[in-house]
């Protein structure tokens, strides 16, 4: 499971990548504020089961909003955010986007699934494996299964089974401290322990290290100038 942090600590990443004159502390909580929205779909998930990872993590939802955006600064006569905030605004916006897909939707689709294009198509997404050179195999990838028959993917990757059922057929398995045991019901036994991840491997942990660093260097920079 990918936690919050770690969506978030990619997010300053990309915003710091991307940002470029645009970068700020405001410009920065906006393209973070928007990845954390993504995984703010566990709520709804408390009424309707199988909404969280399904509801945001939808590529219609950045679709959506690229849509909008586009709209908004390029086809109307007067744009409003341009007039409000300049280049500076439309850039944040943008890079607000491209940060929902791989901070907010990427990290999940490559841990335990989402439902890439819920509702037109209620169908949970998984790709994880690997990628190796081999000498005698050559180049091996097992996040996809291509083969014509099962493949024999082993024990140290992915199936290369990608989709992997519904919402009626997997919604419950997203577990979270917010709904630590989804149900139809809704209901939950007494003393049930509610778990909110923050890191959960050393890859997670290097990765928030990693942008806590290049974010507050970017920063300390800006407060220079």
């Amino acid at each position: 499971m990918v936690s919050t942090v770690v969506h978030a600590a990619l997010a300053g990443l990309i915003a710091a990548a991307l940002l470029r004159g645009a970068f700020g502390v405001r410009s920065l909580a906006v393209v973070v504020s928007a990845v954390i929205v993504v995984d703010l779909d566990v709520f709804i998930g408390l009424w309707v089961v199988g909404a969280h990872r399904a509801a945001f993590h939808t590529l219609l939802f950045p679709f959506l909003l690229a849509g909008l955006l586009g709209y908004e600064t390029r086809l109307r006569d007067r744009s409003w955010l341009r007039d409000r905030f300049g280049t500076r605004g439309v850039r944040t916006g943008w890079v607000a986007i491209v940060a929902v897909v791989f901070a907010g939707i990427g990290p999940d689709l490559f841990t335990n699934g989402v439902n890439l294009l819920y509702p037109l198509h209620d169908q949970f997404y998984q790709l994880t494996g690997h990628v190796r050179l081999s000498t005698e195999e050559g180049l091996v990838q097992t996040f996809v299964d291509l083969s014509p028959s099962e493949s024999p993917a082993g024990s140290s990757g992915g199936s290369g089974q990608v989709a992997v059922g519904s919402t009626g057929e997997v919604g419950d398995r997203y577990w979270t401290g917010v709904d630590p045991q989804p149900s139809e019901s809704g209901t939950e036994s007494g003393g049930v322990e509610r778990v909110f991840p923050i890191v959960g491997s050393g890859e997670q942990l290097l990765l928030v290290l990693t942008s806590a660093f290049v974010v507050g260097s970017r920063l300390l920079e800006e407060r220079r100038d």
